[in-house]
């Protein structure tokens, strides 16, 4: 069976359809992932959530594309994921360090959390698809192209949202500020 029939087969929820594309091309996915990835466990991951992400938008599939150029767009996007991952663990680490070595003050780190838990309950206060906006981009760290395709909507609408989140995120850090400083407006 040819990939276009897969597919159309796939939209409707056939997962015997999406186990054969499986098949098909894990293999493809797990190869083109270790040319970037050095760790086996990782580009197996990869693959995995590769394919977990067909399936959670197999609504998107269109049967007349390629679908092996759109596996490997979302297979370049997870790795480049992957490296941003790191890169915050990375600088996680260095900062970590960096604050050992220097004079610790307990004082900082626990106001550091409580504004960190303030922003967590800001962002619960969103509305709800401007909420899965701004935790798509900067908790999944997803491009504004990504969570449009991801949510079908537009890029704009996007930015709009993550602009208003920001906005409403900017107007309120103040006043925690000013409570923790011990400033009262």
């Amino acid at each position: 069976m040819d990939d276009a029939c897969l597919i159309k087969s796939l939209k409707e929820g056939d997962r015997e359809a999406f186990s054969t594309l499986y098949k098909r091309y894990c293999t493809k996915v797990y190869h083109f992932c270790t040319l970037y990835l050095n760790n086996k466990e990782r580009a197996e991951d990869v693959m995995q959530e590769v394919f977990i992400k067909i399936w959670e938008s197999r609504h998107l599939l269109k049967e007349d594309d390629h679908f092996e150029g759109f596996l490997f767009i979302i297979t370049r996007n997870l790795i480049f994921n992957q490296f941003r991952k790191s890169l915050n663990e990375d600088f996680y680490k260095m900062t970590v360090l960096s604050a050992m070595e220097s004079s610790y003050d307990i004082d900082e780190e626990i106001e550091a959390y409580n504004l960190s838990k303030y922003i967590d309950l800001l962002i619960s206060e969103l509305p709800e698809r401007r909420r899965q906006i701004f935790n798509l981009s900067r908790k999944e760290y997803k491009s504004y192209k990504e969570i449009a395709v991801l949510l079908n909507i537009s890029e704009k609408t996007v930015k709009n949202q993550i602009s208003e989140a920001l906005k409403f995120l900017k107007q309120n850090i103040p006043l925690l500020v000013c409570f923790i400083n011990g400033f009262y407006p």
